[in-house]
């Protein structure tokens, strides 16, 4: 008999469908305050489907994504529960300052608005060019030591 989507899960059965082992998620709640289970008496785990779902996002992050736990700990303070659960979407993009990063296929159909002024566009051709500066820098310097 399998359970409803909206079902809860226990913990071995959570484990499973995040793919992660059962002592995996008990780490997490130690790690991460917003990842709470209902315990029932004798301490026992029952995740909710957006439990689930969290954990999915987390688990994305940390082994797909690269980030580290406080990677993960400072967007949560910085953006939410709601983009964490997002991680696990596909074609999640974490969002920088406040904001949503476009796609790349976004990106291409036009610039976002507050880029479409022409002294925006000067200015950040002026920080690309310093940039470019910089790596040459850099290179030079590593070719150099490697000599």
């Amino acid at each position: 008999m399998t359970k409803g989507p909206d079902a809860f899960r226990t913990i071995s059965e959570a484990a499973d469908e995040v793919g992660v082992p059962q002592h995996v998620l008990r780490f997490w709640e130690t790690k991460f305050s917003f990842i709470r289970p209902l315990k029932r008496a004798g301490g026992r785990r029952f995740y909710r489907p957006q439990d689930v779902a969290l954990l999915q996002g987390v688990r994305t992050l940390l082994y797909d994504k690269g980030y580290k736990i406080e990677g993960v700990q400072k967007l949560y303070r910085e953006q939410g529960i709601k983009n964490l659960a997002a991680a696990a979407q596909p074609g999640f993009v974490p969002s920088v300052a406040g904001t949503r990063l476009p796609r790349a296929a976004e990106t291409e159909a036009q610039p976002p608005a507050d880029l479409a002024d022409a002294d925006t566009a000067t200015r950040l051709r002026a920080v690309l060019t310093e940039l470019e500066e910089a790596k040459a820098w850099l290179d030079a310097m590593i070719a150099r030591d490697d000599a």
